[in-house]
């Protein structure tokens, strides 16, 4: 009995020391882009291995319920981190004075695809001509596909661009467009290929679009300069984790696949296999470490904007970026 008791009060000593650490622990909020998917695999890796309590903080993982809510919330400081995108950082901070700063690149390009069935014979900017292109909507992609025509000396009023909303691939399946922009090749790639279809696809910064950082982590102004110490350690964590995904991806793929929402956004461990092999590469190269960000890639994007009239005044490098 005795032996019992004193396993029972170690237990309870235990558990309650535990409990202290929970409850001593900062915390963090940060809103994905989307669902769970392959690109945040080192952000599950670093909870599930305590990479962020190690660091006394208990990390929060907010799904958006509009693809704006993860540069909106955390400007208005309805959430400590958002996970959005260099172009949305400079058009809301130079037309619209957003206070928001990215503190790190989740990815060092863009995976921004064009995407045609094999029959169309599109393979670059040089087969758009008299062709009909569907998007997403928004300025940004009648932009890039005006440039892109334009790098290759082409007549950008010979394309036709029609919003199929997010209909992208459907709407090319079914031929109603000849091509469609604003894929991510991590994604509708590894999907459509899942589905025994025939494609062609091509990256549109190697057209005369600057590269870009797609995701990027994002915060307040403010919250940044009080809480310094705090986003040090949470590009601390999220390191670890990128280094165990880098390490062992299967492994982090199951622990992603544990916790996808399964209701709204289910995953293929087919497509998000093929999804991690395709991002690694893209989220560290040998030039840049993964989540750095430099002044010239942010500088080639305000100027690209500015020129094609989508910001309405040039800022300094300084004005979108934060650094430790």
């Amino acid at each position: 009995m005795k032996k019992i008791l004193t396993i029972l009060i170690l237990v309870t000593l235990l558990l309650s020391c535990n409990s202290k650490k929970e409850d001593n622990l900062k915390e963090v909020s940060i809103i994905l882009d989307w669902y769970p998917n392959a690109v945040h695999s080192f952000l599950y890796t670093a909870v599930e291995k305590g990479y962020f309590k190690d660091e006394g903080i208990k990390l929060n993982i907010i799904y958006p319920s509009s693809p704006s809510d993860s540069l909106t919330l955390p400007a208005a400081k309805k959430a400590d981190i958002g996970i959005s995108y260099l172009n949305s950082v400079i058009m809301a901070r130079a037309n619209e004075n957003v206070p928001i700063k990215s503190f790190g690149a989740i990815l060092q390009r863009s995976v921004n695809t064009v995407i045609s069935l094999k029959e169309k014979n599109i393979t670059s900017p040089k087969d758009f001509q008299n062709k009909i292109a569907g998007t997403s909507g928004g300025i940004l992609s009648e932009t890039y596909l005006k440039s892109m025509m334009i790098s290759q000396n082409l007549d950008p009023n010979s394309l036709k661009i029609t919003d199929v909303g997010f209909e992208l691939l459907t709407s090319m399946i079914t031929n109603q467009v000849d091509f469609t922009i604003g894929n991510m090749i991590n994604h509708e790639v590894p999907v459509i290929k899942e589905k025994g279809i025939d494609i062609n696809y091509f990256l549109i910064d190697n057209f005369g679009i600057p590269q870009a950082y797609e995701l990027i982590l994002v915060a307040n102004d403010e919250l940044l300069n009080q809480n310094k110490d705090t986003y040090t350690k949470v590009l601390k964590a999220m390191q670890k984790g990128f280094e165990d995904v880098k390490n062992n991806p299967s492994e982090s793929l199951n622990l992603l696949l544990s916790k996808q929402a399964v209701d709204q956004f289910p995953l293929s461990e087919t497509v998000e296999k093929e999804s991690l092999e395709i991002l690694l590469p893209i989220m560290e190269t040998p030039q840049n470490k993964f989540l750095t960000q430099t002044k010239k890639v942010w500088e080639n994007n305000v100027n690209w904007l500015y020129e094609n009239g989508i910001i309405q005044k040039k800022l300094p490098a300084e004005n979108f970026i934060y650094q430790f």
